[in-house]
């Protein structure tokens, strides 16, 4: 995700736009054809972020009276997807949280390519990376919709106050951070390591600083083996908070994301962090009424030894299963600057799209953390997103359930690094 900015523009151009606003406005806006029909779109959203991209949802369907299904899949879109592929009955539309699925979906003949609807439109406004993550062998499937900086640790700003803690630069500051504010009476960290993903984020985070940028390529692509010293040292590292049970909410593998969020933003905290992109404070009703800047901020995560600055990203693509007249409509308009600045006003949300306006955003807070992600020098996508679903999703035996095994037993880091291993085999053939 790149940080929302309008394009410089000449004066002569401005001139031009001038005269040409309201063709403009319209091109911008999306489909306002009455097509009407119906359409089933399928995402991992629940809760507030279900909420919100509804909003979206029921714009489109007030411009072209299309009547739009919405099915929550929560974190098993993989097999949900796979079930209805078989069963000849797959949605329209499907928003996947990771190219390795989009991968998986077009090696099964499962994918319209979309190139002909939307290609012109991102080759326009979205960077490259987003262009070449979205597509197999030089064919365009996946419409980046929403983006997320997943290197971000959000913060209870009267707890840190009340305990006289400053936002942690270092590693080393934020384990001494969370041992003064246990010290002090508060639990420091919420970890939602019931969603298996939490978990594989913490690790990538940490992996990226710990073994470098080139060793995170070399990982991903399984060039080197899951047993290898740079994957026992970064879950070490982690190791050093689930070791301490005083200084995480008991069970963190039985903490849903949610409640981590609601765990450190809601008016009665009962921790004082949570780890996860910057789509926390829309992500419940509770975050969503939190006061930015004064119940709430962000730090960017910790550098670890003296690593550089590094964001490690993730987004969720629009793919077509099956092509009409009601799902071409929609990926145009999800296309548009303004069916992503109805989510953006709800918070919680980032755009790849690069025309989206700063002034979408509803606070301070939301700007600095897309602009962390667009001037990161050191960017990665989410590894588990990248690997096969085997490896990377919400499937038995894959690095979902072997991290949460890991938080319940820290200390089996050579156990934990065969295991992944192991899935690692299984996952690449």
């Amino acid at each position: 995700m790149k940080s929302s900015r309008r394009r410089m523009l000449s004066a002569v151009a401005i001139m031009f736009l001038a005269t040409a606003a309201c063709a403009q406005d319209a091109d911008e806006a999306g489909p306002d054809e009455q097509i009407g029909g119906r359409l089933e779109v399928a995402a991992v959203w629940t809760g507030a972020e279900q909420e919100s991209f509804q909003k979206v949802l029921d714009e489109f369907t007030d411009r072209t009276g299309t009547e739009v299904t919405f099915t929550s899949t929560g974190d098993r879109i993989a097999t949900v997807l796979r079930t209805r592929i078989e069963g000849g009955e797959p949605p329209e539309i499907a928003i996947l949280p990771q190219p390795g699925l989009m991968n998986d979906l077009v090696e099964q003949d499962a994918l319209e390519p979309i190139d002909d609807i939307v290609g012109e439109q991102i080759e326009e406004s979205w960077a490259p990376d987003w262009r070449e993550l979205g597509s197999a062998d030089d064919t365009l499937y996946g419409l980046f919709f929403k983006g997320a900086n997943k290197s971000t640790v959000w913060y209870n700003v009267p707890a840190f106050e009340e305990a006289e803690v400053s936002p942690p630069e270092t590693w080393e500051e934020f384990i001494t951070a969370a041992e003064t504010l246990r010290d002090a009476g508060t639990t420091p960290i919420a970890i939602g390591g019931g969603a298996g993903w939490v978990l594989t984020d913490w690790f990538e985070n940490i992996y990226l600083r710990t073994a470098g940028p080139e060793s995170y390529d070399q990982l991903t692509s399984h060039e080197i083996p899951w047993t290898d010293e740079s994957v026992t040292e970064a879950l070490g590292v982690f190791g050093e908070i689930l070791e301490d049970d005083a200084l995480t909410l008991e069970e963190p593998s039985t903490v849903s994301f949610e409640e981590s969020v609601d765990a450190v933003l809601s008016d009665d905290p009962d921790a004082a962090m949570v780890f996860e992109g910057d789509f926390v404070p829309g992500a419940t009703d509770a975050a969503k009424a939190a006061a930015a800047g004064e119940d709430y901020d962000f730090f960017e995560f910790p550098s670890i030894e003296g690593s550089e600055a590094a964001v490690v990203g993730g987004g969720d693509m629009v793919v077509m299963l099956e092509s009409t007249p009601q799902a071409e409509a929609l990926l145009e308009f999800l296309a548009t600057p303004g069916a992503a600045e109805i989510w953006a006003a709800e918070g919680g949300f980032a755009s790849p799209n690069r025309e989206v306006g700063a002034d979408a955003y509803p606070n301070e807070i939301a700007g600095r953390t897309a602009t962390a992600l667009a001037e990161a020098e050191l960017f990665r996508f989410d590894l588990s997103d990248l690997v096969p679903t085997e490896l990377g999703g919400d499937v038995p035996g894959s690095m979902w359930s072997i991290l949460q095994d890991f938080t319940n037993d820290p200390s089996d880091v050579d156990g934990t690094a065969q295991r992944l291993e192991e899935a690692a085999e299984n996952a690449f053939g």
